[in-house]
């Protein structure tokens, strides 16, 4: 924007405003600044992250990523379970040694048909004495717990370890472990009674 030049009528009249005006008061000598107080800082220095160390080939690495805890799968809850049998029977189950004494196959049944059936033949077999069953489910589809839309895959594999947890059945059983491949493995489940008493 260019200064313009006052006529001599705009300066006549700006000479008496000028006049008529009130001084401003006089300022008070600045006062030192006090080291005592902390200064607010309007723009503080910005936060930076810590250096990544340099890494060698052959170092370890020290830092720890984070943890994440991801959806079991009924395989994996089943052998998550505690050890409630003999340990040294265990392992001969877990190996296949040990010849389950009766088997159901639930192939082919709704849950509303396997449900009671299973019942059925785990009361039987705790009556009749026997120590070892094996319960085949058959394998089922794939579990997927990542799949965001819940699908019914492997319906009776997934149900039956359930079952065996819930009244009436678990104060007659001892342990439920997947099969080994002999008797239908990731297809079937060792259910061990306890003795009767």
């Amino acid at each position: 924007m260019s200064k313009r030049r006052l006529r001599p009528e705009e300066l006549e009249l700006w000479q008496q405003v000028a006049r008529s005006a009130d001084p401003l008061p006089k300022r008070a000598a600045p006062i030192a600044a006090d080291t005592t107080k902390p200064v607010f800082d309007p723009k503080p220095e910005p936060v930076r992250p810590a250096p990544i160390p340099a890494f060698k080939l052959g170092d370890k690495r020290s830092v720890k990523t984070e943890t994440h805890y991801f959806p079991k799968t009924t395989s994996e809850r089943v052998k998550a379970a505690p050890v409630k049998m003999d340990n040294k029977a265990f392992g001969r189950l877990k190996r296949g040694k040990l010849v389950p004494e009766a088997r159901i196959d639930l192939h082919g049944m709704t849950l509303d048909q396997a449900h009671p059936a299973l019942t059925r033949f785990i009361i039987e077999s705790h009556t009749r004495g026997f120590r070892l069953v094996l319960v085949i489910t058959g394998k089922g589809s794939r579990e997927d717990p990542y799949d965001p839309m819940p699908q019914r895959r492997g319906v009776l594999k997934t149900q039956t370890p359930m079952w065996l947890r819930m009244a009436p059945l678990a104060p007659l059983i001892l342990q439920v472990s997947e099969a080994h491949r002999r008797h239908g493995g990731a297809g079937a489940y060792y259910v061990y009674l306890k003795r009767i008493r």
